[in-house]
């Protein structure tokens, strides 16, 4: 597609208009204990003016601090190869920064501490990433994007908007995933099921027991570990039921309906007993035969179909008794450019961007990968003709919903969330008082460290 200079108008988040007023202290104690950049530096506002780069040329060389997502090291040494031919003048040092989101966002907010080493490109998790902003550690990417005539509105709408706030784009959507339903296609003929992912929840409930006493894999259904994803996959269940971890501001992870759905998935594993817990990654327990299904991100669909010895099945994910449908979240991570580092590696940085990000390179990085193509543009006919589940996970973006404020907006709410899900799930725990134990938490972050920025 030929450049243009049409781009779409960029349109603050209302649900983040908070991060203006959340100031520099907010959330310090709580990131303590969950290793993500605390926010106890100074605000944004004064450090995040759009800088002006005529006449500025590109640094020789510049770093790329990435944890790989999706087990994408290949392909990102391949998009860097890439890079370095089409533009020889210029160096991109790969940097393996950690093997998580948050092991990057540790390492970023610690060479900010030092004030050396800093990264010009970085990985910046959609829940981590407006940490910096507030920090004005990341710098605004419209001065940028403009004079590298960058095709803002060929990204795609809900995967752009995540990373914006304030009328202005602080990264743009590079890894980017919605949970998927995977199911074993030859466990589910073997128990006489249709070759689908269930609608509901309730529906996978009457299938589970015959996929049991098929004996085919040890749990008819494998929850991802407690203390990894655990807040982000479990809204699924929440929203099926009617409810979530919140409501806006408002902390709801007690009401009746939190209460029913975690005492549904609980039940699935003591009582009802086809259910069970992953220790360390369920897609892999999946690929190992000893789950039949389990909800897992896009970013490991491409391991999965490489790996597993059977047929694979991928769907929407099910949807409960108050709500069918809209019950999948968008996770993952975007490229964000340092502030404190030279304009000539800022720019350099956002032609790194603007590269690896291309709609052939969204292609080839989705091919390697399965994370959503995040460009419309993208022509992913040979990608789907090869990997044809990638459609599905497309397909279902269209039906996705913006994840809980509780989830992404309290610090170190996520990691309270899996703490709750693992004493509920793996401890036998009583949901009813776990979940307003949990409210209470969620509750105490919210009153300390959003609220009275918000009515100040």
């Amino acid at each position: 597609m030929a450049p243009t200079t049409e781009r779409r108008s960029i349109m603050a988040l209302d649900r983040r208009r908070f991060l203006a007023l959340t100031g520099a202290g907010a959330g310090t104690l709580a990131l303590a204990a969950c290793g993500g950049p605390d926010t106890s530096g100074s605000s944004a506002t004064s450090k995040t003016a759009d800088a002006d780069f005529s006449g500025v040329k590109p640094a020789a060389s510049i770093d790329f601090w990435t944890n790989h997502p999706g087990s994408s090291q290949a392909v990102e040494q391949k998009i860097v190869d890439a890079f370095q031919k089409a533009n020889p003048g210029i160096t991109v040092n790969i940097v393996t920064a950690g093997s998580s989101y948050e092991d990057v966002a540790q390492k970023f907010q610690a060479a900010q501490a030092a004030k050396s080493g800093l990264p010009s490109v970085i990985v910046l998790s959609d829940v981590w990433w407006f940490r910096n902003y507030i920090n004005g550690q990341i710098i605004s990417l419209d001065a940028l994007n403009k004079q590298l005539n960058v095709q803002v509105s060929d990204y795609r709408d809900s995967l752009i908007k995540d990373y914006q706030y304030n009328g202005k784009q602080w990264a743009m959507p590079y890894a980017r995933s919605t949970p998927l339903f995977y199911y074993n296609k030859d466990h589910f003929k073997a128990a006489g099921l249709p070759d689908r992912a269930p609608k509901t929840w309730a529906e996978f409930g009457e299938w589970a027991p015959k996929l049991q006493a098929a004996g085919a894999a040890q749990h008819a259904f494998q929850y991802g570990p407690m203390a990894g994803y655990a807040g982000w996959t479990m809204q699924n269940n929440l929203w099926g039921w009617g409810t979530g971890w919140s409501k806006d501001w408002d902390v709801t992870c007690d009401s009746d309906d939190a209460v029913a759905a975690m005492q549904w998935a609980k039940d699935s594993v003591y009582k009802d007993k086809w259910a069970g817990v992953s220790s360390k990654d369920q897609s892999n327990d999946f690929s190992a035969g000893i789950a039949s299904s389990a909800v897992s991100s896009t970013g490991s669909l491409v391991g999965v179909l490489q790996s597993a010895k059977f047929n694979v099945g991928v769907g929407f994910l099910p949807g409960g008794p108050k709500s069918g449908q809209n019950v999948c979240p968008t996770g993952g991570a975007g490229l964000g450019i340092s502030t404190g580092i030279p304009k000539e590696q800022q720019l350099a940085a956002a032609m790194f961007i603007q590269f690896a990000t291309s709609p052939e390179n969204a292609a080839m990085f989705s091919a390697a990968t399965g994370y959503m193509p995040v460009r419309k543009s993208s022509d992913m006919t040979t990608v789907l003709a090869k990997t044809p589940q990638i459609q599905t996970a497309i397909d279902q973006l269209a039906v996705t919903r913006v994840q809980d404020n509780a989830r992404v907006f309290l610090p170190g709410a996520d990691q309270e969330m899996g703490k709750t899900a693992a004493k509920i799930l793996t401890q036998d725990a009583d949901v009813k008082t776990e979940m307003t134990s949990l409210k209470k938490t969620l509750q105490g972050i919210y009153e300390k460290d959003v609220k009275p920025k918000l009515n100040a």
